[in-house]
């Protein structure tokens, strides 16, 4: 319930675009990137958002459905309308304004092409339109910023204005709805208004109400906007290089959520596969683990991890996590590595989570669940002496978002969690002896595993770091 001392937040995700710089006859926002649509992703941080109330989607003529369907398959909660744009970015605005009524609140639009916003901004901008009635999100120009001016045979600079005075505009904009409205229907009166170069709000504002001063929060060189064909690649990249997190849950929560569930680790006899079963059965869950060591079930023999689910299924009627915490780590150069250290790598680190997917899929889709597989910090770039480890590793993360992709419209979630550097036998076995208070502990990276496994997330990769 909305406090009566504060005006009601509402984010307004502008989805109109249709992607013609990226080369696409369907709308930007629909493209997936990270296993998800453009738009799933912004709509994950501002329904997430704990200072958000309500949240309205604009959308591209003829894709409303489309748009709808993604927000009943997520379960978004705080998604009250998805209405159709306009024919422009003006058009499309002053069609939210309108379609708020005239309760007054306070109203964060913001581009749906620009996925990676981050809650810290969203958080400073609602603190801001506690003092301001206007809030622009900006970061500095790192580039020299030129004038440009016709010449006798093309472009030449007409001026190079002080760079440390220039910022660059993102999303949010933020208003109070009075504002922002009066700022809107003084330009469409305005007969020039649609010549003028004005092409965001605050510029509306800035023109029409020019007494209302424009705050300014500190944006994030990682809140790109996907316009054109190398935005995309680059949005891929950074989704895979972000330090994806979910909301740490309390003991009360752990219970409701795990309590008379049903848990499978594949994996579960020593380090972090231990951790959670332990955690997991701590908590009211039914847990079953399978291993080579414990129970002879090696995750790269496809009929042993179909026969192991089998008979927890019989057992207790249902499945509703998988883990598999499964691995092994061979170092030395790949020329040198015998055939049984290549064929158990890849057995173990690739094939085994691909023969967990296939056998749990059916199973998980009755519940509603959760697949949880784990990476390491060398998938992002192959290191020498485990190239074979690395490469897995990363297989797995293209894994992960290939099936949150494939099963979203069965309801069924997949993730990856990315421990840094830790305290595993394993590891111990490759490295050795290493310096105290450098490592994560296993029960650390099995906590957040189960606030994963507890989340709405799906198609990430969440980082695990050690608190220094």
């Amino acid at each position: 319930m909305i406090a009566e001392s504060r005006l009601r937040r509402v984010g307004v995700v502008l989805a109109g675009g249709v992607g013609q710089r990226v080369g696409l006859n369907t709308p930007k926002q629909l493209l997936k990137i990270a296993g998800k649509t453009i738009l799933e992703h912004t709509l994950d941080v501002f329904d997430g958002h704990p200072e958000i109330d309500e949240v309205i989607v604009l959308m591209t003529p003829g894709f409303v459905t489309d748009a709808e369907e993604l927000i009943r398959r997520n379960g978004y909660t705080k998604v009250s309308r998805v209405l159709e744009g306009g024919a422009s970015r003006t058009e499309t605005t002053w069609r939210a304004l309108s379609a708020l009524g005239e309760r007054e609140c306070d109203v964060l639009l913001h581009d749906a092409v620009r996925p990676l916003i981050e809650p810290r901004v969203i958080s400073e901008c609602v603190a801001a339109l506690d003092r301001y009635e206007a809030v622009e999100v900006a970061i500095p120009s790192s580039d020299t910023i030129v004038v440009a001016a016709p010449g006798p045979r093309g472009e030449i600079i007409r001026d190079i204005p002080d760079r440390s005075r220039l910022r660059r505009g993102q999303t949010p904009q933020c208003f109070r709805l009075s504002v922002i409205r009066a700022a809107y229907e003084r330009a469409l009166a305005d007969p020039e208004f649609p010549s003028l170069p004005t092409t965001d709000d605050c510029g509306v504002v800035l023109r029409y109400l020019p007494d209302v001063p424009i705050y300014i929060v500190p944006g994030s060189e990682r809140n790109m906007k996907v316009t054109h064909p190398v935005d995309v690649y680059l949005a891929d990249k950074l989704f895979q290089l972000a330090e994806n997190t979910a909301p740490a849950l309390t003991d009360e929560q752990y219970r409701a959520g795990l309590e008379g569930r049903t848990v499978v680790v594949f994996g579960g006899s020593y380090g972090i596969g231990a951790d959670v079963v332990a955690l997991a059965r701590g908590y009211g869950a039914s847990v079953h683990s399978f291993s080579r060591s414990e129970n002879g079930v090696r995750v790269e023999d496809a009929a042993a991890v179909e026969d192991a689910l089998a008979r927890v299924y019989a057992a207790t009627g249902r499945i509703d996590h998988v883990v598999n915490t499964a691995g092994v780590l061979h170092m030395g150069r790949l020329g040198e590595a015998g055939q049984h250290t290549i064929e158990e790598t890849i057995g173990v680190n690739y094939l085994g989570p691909v023969n967990i997917a296939r056998a749990a899929v059916k199973y998980l889709m009755e519940t509603h669940g959760h697949l949880l597989l784990y990476t390491s910090s060398s998938h992002t770039r192959g290191r020498a002496d485990y190239s074979l480890y690395s490469s897995t590793k990363a297989a797995v993360v293209n894994l992960t978002q290939a099936l949150a992709d494939e099963w979203a419209c069965q309801g069924v979630r997949v993730n990856c969690v990315n421990p840094e550097r830790t305290a595993t036998p394993m590891r111990l076995r490759a490295f050795g002896d290493e310096p105290a208070g450098t490592l994560l502990s296993p029960a650390a990276v099995a906590r957040t595993s189960l606030d994963v496994l507890l989340s709405r997330l799906t198609g990430q990769v969440v980082d695990v770091r050690l608190t220094r």
